[in-house]
C-alpha cells in the first residue's frame, strides 16, 4: 500500500490530502479504485482535477501486465547455466548452476562441501574464463589448494596465474563482516572485480551457516533478523547482477537421531532455489578415506526431488591434459 502524500503528483496538495483522508481515502489504491464523481462531491474538488491526479497515479504505480511469453523471453536472455566441471554433479543440477538463483550444498564434516566449492571456482575461472567471488567464513580456503587444482587443469603457468586472478577471495568470520562484504559487492565491488578479467558470474559463501548458526536458538531474535538480511542481499545480488550464488550449510538430524537435514531451520528453507545434500560413501575394501560422495537433490524447481548421483571429489583434481592425451590416443588406436 502506497500512502498518499502531498507533492506526489501535480495538484495533490495538503488541503486535498486532508479532504481525501476525511473521506477515508488514504492510499493510492483507495484513490484509483474509488468513484471519482462521488469523491469530487465529498472533497469539494473538481472532477477534472481528481481525474487528472488519478491518471498520473495510475501511470506511476500500476503494474503493467506481462505475458507468459515475455517472461520466458526475459528468462532466456538473463539466465546462464554455469557448469560445475563435474558431469555427474551437472546432471543432478540439470546442467549446472543457474544465474539469478541461490544453490545450497549441505553436509556434515568431511562430506566434501568445500572441495566442491574449490572445484567450481577453479572450473569457472579457468575453463569458463569468468570471475568468481569466494567468501571464506571458516579459514578453510588456501591459494595453494587452488593452485594445485589448477595445475591439474593446465601446465601453462601463465594460464594458472590468470585463473587465480579471476578468483577474488574475501574472509568474513562473523555475520557483520559478511553483511558488510555483501553490501560492498552489491554497491560496486562486483564491477571492480570484473575489471581486467571476465565478468563476475558466481559468488560462493563457504560457509553461510558458520557465521549464522551461533546466533540462532533461544531468544536471540537478532540472529534471525541478520540471517534474513544475508538471504535478502544474496537473492538481490543474484537477480540484479545475473550471477549464480553457491552457499554451504551444515546438517542436523531430525527427531533426535533421524535423517540428515540442512541446518538453519525453517526460516532459511525457502531461501535456496536448489538444495543438495552431500554424504560420504565408503568403498568396500578401500584403504583410507574414500573420495566417493553421494549427492541427493532435496529441493529443486526443475527436477524431481530425492534423485541421487554419485561422484568422485578427485574429479576436480585429475589431470585434464592427461585425460585429453589418453582420449586422443584411444581415438588413434581405434
Amino acid at each position: 500500500m502506497v500512502v498518499l502524500r502531498a507533492g506526489m503528483c501535480p495538484g495533490l496538495e495538503e488541503d486535498l490530502i486532508r479532504d481525501l483522508r476525511a473521506a477515508d481515502i488514504k492510499t493510492v489504491e483507495d484513490l484509483v479504485s474509488s468513484d471519482i464523481e462521488e469523491l469530487a462531491q465529498k472533497c469539494s474538488a473538481s472532477y477534472k482535477a481528481l481525474f487528472a491526479i488519478r491518471r498520473v497515479l495510475l501511470a506511476q504505480h500500476t503494474a503493467f501486465p506481462v505475458s507468459g511469453a515475455d517472461l520466458y523471453e526475459e528468462l532466456l536472455s538473463s539466465t546462464a547455466i554455469l557448469s560445475t566441471g563435474n558431469p555427474s554433479f551437472d546432471k543432478l543440477l540439470d546442467s549446472g548452476l543457474y544465474t539469478g538463483e541461490i544453490t545450497e550444498l549441505s553436509g556434515g564434516p568431511g562430506s566434501g562441501k568445500s572441495q566442491v566449492c574449490f572445484g567450481v571456482a577453479v572450473h569457472i575461472s579457468h575453463q569458463l574464463k569468468q570471475s568468481v567471488i569466494y567468501i571464506d567464513t571458516t579459514g578453510g580456503l588456501s591459494a595453494g589448494r587452488l593452485l594445485q587444482m589448477l595445475q591439474t587443469e593446465t601446465s601453462d603457468t601463465e594460464a594458472q596465474m590468470e585463473a587465480l586472478q579471476r578468483i577474488h577471495v574475501f574472509r568474513s568470520f562473523d555475520i557483520f563482516s559478511l553483511l558488510d562484504c555483501l553490501h560492498g559487492l552489491s554497491g560496486g565491488g562486483l564491477q571492480q572485480a570484473s575489471v581486467g578479467g571476465g565478468s563476475v558470474k558466481a559468488v560462493i559463501v563457504d560457509s553461510v551457516s558458520a557465521v549464522i548458526s551461533p546466533l540462532l536458538g533461544g531468544k536471540q531474535n537478532e540472529g534471525m533478523s541478520l540471517m534474513i538480511q544475508v538471504a535478502g542481499v544474496l537473492k538481490t545480488m543474484a537477480k540484479d547482477f545475473n550471477i549464480a550464488a553457491l552457499v554451504t550449510n551444515h546438517v542436523t538430524r531430525s527427531g533426535g537421531g533421524g535423517e540428515l537435514q540442512p541446518g538453519l531451520g525453517a526460516s532459511w528453507d525457502h531461501i535456496p532455489r536448489t538444495r543438495v545434500l552431500l554424504e560420504r560413501l565408503e568403498e568396500a575394501g578401500a584403504a583410507g578415506r574414500s573420495s566417493l560422495r553421494s549427492a541427493t537433490l532435496i529441493k529443486s524447481s526443475r527436477r524431481p526431488c530425492f534423485i541421487k548421483e554419485q561422484f568422485d571429489l578427485q574429479w576436480w583434481s585429475r589431470s585434464r591434459e592427461g585425460t585429453s592425451g589418453k582420449r586422443k590416443r584411444d581415438e588413434t588406436d581405434s
